[in-house]
């Protein structure tokens, strides 16, 4: 698909939906839940698995279904975190066979692993870029999903009815 990437709708809604198209009342909408940790992880992934799906569940922004691209940045962070012990023991520049220097390949598998982490960071909210778009509602508030629905059906009333909602 051509263009830029499509938001969620829960991120439509915490923005004010900017754009103020209207949002789509068929996307799938998970139950907020903890996954479980997967047991491939090594154990410096597993210890990234529970700080993160602590702070996620805090916010209801983690279900089953991210349980894959968690494991994925968990993998990686790991992965970051061995080769960056490496680079401090051993530097960004080592020896080669034939006594080169040469750039250390701990420093190209800590960028590789870096650049994922990021990309994965920004869908989750974990960089301070992605959470400034976001604004957290009151607690006393519906839940920000069914706040959504009420404002589209509001606007599909208000608009004539032109748009068929599925119902």
């Amino acid at each position: 698909m051509r263009g830029r990437r499509p938001k969620p709708t829960r991120i439509k809604a915490l923005t004010g939906n900017p754009g103020k198209r209207p949002l789509n009342p068929h996307e799938p909408r998970p139950e907020p839940a903890m996954p479980d940790c997967p047991p491939q992880l090594s154990p410096v992934a597993k210890q990234e698995w529970i700080r993160l799906t602590a702070e996620l569940s805090k916010l209801n922004l983690v279900t089953h279904l991210d349980r894959g691209a968690l494991a994925t940045y968990c993998g990686a962070y790991a992965l970051w975190a061995e080769a960056m012990e490496q680079i401090q023991k051993y530097g960004t520049m080592v020896k080669s066979p034939t006594g080169y220097p040469i750039q250390s390949p701990y420093l190209s598998i800590a960028n590789r692993q870096a650049e994922l982490m990021m990309r994965i960071a920004s869908e989750f909210g974990f960089t301070p870029a992605s959470r400034s778009r976001i604004s957290a509602p009151p607690p006393d508030q519906l839940p920000l999903l069914e706040l959504a629905a009420e404002e589209y059906e509001e606007d599909v009333v208000a608009g004539g009815g032109s748009q068929n909602s599925g119902d």
